[in-house]
Order: structure tokens, then C-alpha cells, then sequence
């Protein structure tokens, strides 16, 4: 058994990551169905995964006008035109370690999807495997008819919840950002167009950067690796509810992952809002500094 297998038996629900071998041995699995979801959404159509359908984060999982989640009738209608039935597995990867395929797991898993998986790695590990084919083809698709469930309020946190815990400090509240967002010294990564008034955290929030939990190919950390990122340095606590955040609420939905799914905490919820939302709102308390 490979390191990578080794390390994902390890983790709390090892049914939701998949390596990129087993994706090479199910490319012809007709139960599957992988879908691209990239920070860059020009990188499918220079290659993706054989078989492989992309979706847009920016037009087709959001909703551009409310900035919100994508509805749940657009929801059903982008799956079924991707060919995806409710029994369907669906297998998830994008570029920057996952960021919004991530996102687009979280979702899905909020309107009720039963089996989804990451690859773990993603685009990128994908690439730099000489053995892994690229196409430029669309994929066969044969429309279905796709019925989702109501958005299960346990996944997602909203403004009102989150001042609400803060002035508790009843959970952990986990700024996702990297540490110059967090301190407040830049408002949002170079070249990112979504952005606030105003730079910090919110009182409170512990920083545990994103990139934390995976390692330099974009894999996710060895099981007491992620341990000690979590219970170690940062100190969060998981008997505690726990609310995660970033930006835009992409990279917060990586940490969601990690934290429901590689460590098992039972009460994770992603405050997609993030600091976009934050940040802008009239006397949203904020910290800054360390």
C-alpha cells in the first residue's frame, strides 16, 4: 500500500478522497461522474480529465445578483444537464489544492448530494503525473433529471449567527485567510477582485491558514499532521461548534472539509459571507494584529 492509500485509510470518513490512481482505474466508470471546478476557469478547456465535465464557480455555482449560493432549481438543472442523477457519484478536483472544488463539495453536500469525493491533489497532481491523460473533448452527456433537497441549515453559518457566537465565544471561530489577511496588513490576495472596506478578523477568530493542511503537491496532510494543526497550535477544541471563514468562503470551504471529513468534528459550518461581507457592513467589530 502507497503512502497516499496509507494516509487516506487514516482519515475520519476515508470514503470522500479518492487518489488520482484510482481515478485512472475508473475513467471508464459509468456510475461516475468527474467534474473541474478551478480558481481559473480557462484551465478545462486547455485539458481536463477524460470524461470530465467544468463548472464555472463564478456564473454557474453562484448566484451573481443576491451573491449567494446557486438556487436549488438552478441546481437541479446544471446537474442534470451535466448528466448527474441523484444515485450518481460525483468526483471533484480543481486547481490551488481544491479551493473551489471544495466549495463546490460543500454545496453539494448543503442541497442533500449523498456520495461526492475529492481527489486528493487535485488539477495540479493531476498534471504532474506522467501517467494521467488530458483531453480537450467535451464529454458524451445524456441529460437527466436531477431533484434536490432543501438546504440543510447545519452547513452554513450567516452574519446574525456569527455575531451572535462572538459575543458567546462559544465556538471556534476559524479565520482560514493567510496571515497578512488575518492581521489586517492587505485586505485580499494579489489580483483578486472581490475585496472590503476595511482589513482584519473577527474578534475572537483563531488564524489557521488553509494551506496548512496540505503539503507541497496539494495532497492533504497525514492524519497527525492535520492533529497537530489543528489541536496543537491552533488549539481548537473539538467537543466546541465550529464556524470557518476566509474571503469569499472558497478556502473556508477547504478547512470545512478538513475538519468534517479528515478529523471527524460532527458541527462544522462555513460562513461563505467571509470577509467580503464582513468587512463591508457598518459596524461589523473587527480586530487586527496578531
Amino acid at each position: 500500500m502507497g503512502q497516499a492509500a496509507h494516509t487516506i485509510a487514516e482519515y475520519a470518513h476515508p470514503e470522500v478522497l479518492v487518489s488520482t490512481d484510482w481515478v485512472l482505474e475508473n475513467l471508464d466508470n459509468p456510475t461516475l461522474r468527474f467534474v473541474e471546478v478551478d480558481v481559473d476557469t480557462t484551465a478545462y478547456d486547455a485539458g481536463h480529465i477524460p470524461g470530465a465535465v467544468g463548472f464555472n464557480w463564478q456564473t454557474q455555482l453562484q448566484d451573481q445578483i443576491n451573491r449567494d449560493v446557486i438556487s436549488k432549481p438552478d441546481l437541479e438543472q446544471l446537474l442534470g444537464q451535466a448528466g448527474i442523477s441523484n444515485d450518481t457519484a460525483i468526483v471533484l478536483y480543481g486547481d490551488n489544492s481544491n479551493w473551489f472544488a471544495a466549495y463546490a463539495f460543500w454545496i453539494l453536500k448543503l442541497y442533500g448530494h449523498e456520495d461526492i469525493r475529492l481527489i486528493n491533489g487535485g488539477r495540479n497532481k493531476w498534471l504532474n503525473e506522467d501517467d494521467k491523460p488530458l483531453t480537450t473533448d467535451a464529454p458524451a452527456i445524456t441529460p437527466t433529471t436531477y431533484t434536490a433537497k432543501e438546504p440543510n441549515p447545519a452547513l452554513r453559518a450567516h452574519i446574525s449567527e456569527v455575531l451572535k457566537v462572538i459575543g458567546e465565544r462559544s465556538h471556534n471561530l476559524i479565520d482560514v485567510r493567510s496571515p497578512d489577511e488575518y492581521t489586517g496588513k492587505v485586505i485580499a490576495p494579489p489580483g483578486m477582485t472581490e475585496t472590503a472596506q476595511r482589513g482584519g478578523h473577527i474578534p475572537g477568530a483563531k488564524s489557521v491558514p488553509w494551506s496548512k493542511a496540505v503539503a507541497e503537491d496539494g495532497t492533504f496532510r497525514p492524519l497527525p499532521e492535520l492533529k497537530e494543526v489543528y489541536f496543537g497550535g491552533a488549539a481548537v477544541d473539538p467537543a466546541r461548534d465550529t464556524i470557518a471563514y476566509c474571503r469569499i468562503g472558497e478556502r473556508s470551504s477547504l478547512t470545512w472539509f478538513v475538519l468534517t471529513y479528515l478529523l471527524g468534528f460532527e458541527n462544522v459550518r462555513n460562513y461563505d459571507g467571509s470577509w467580503t461581507e464582513w468587512g463591508n457592513r457598518v459596524r461589523s467589530p473587527i480586530e487586527t494584529g496578531v
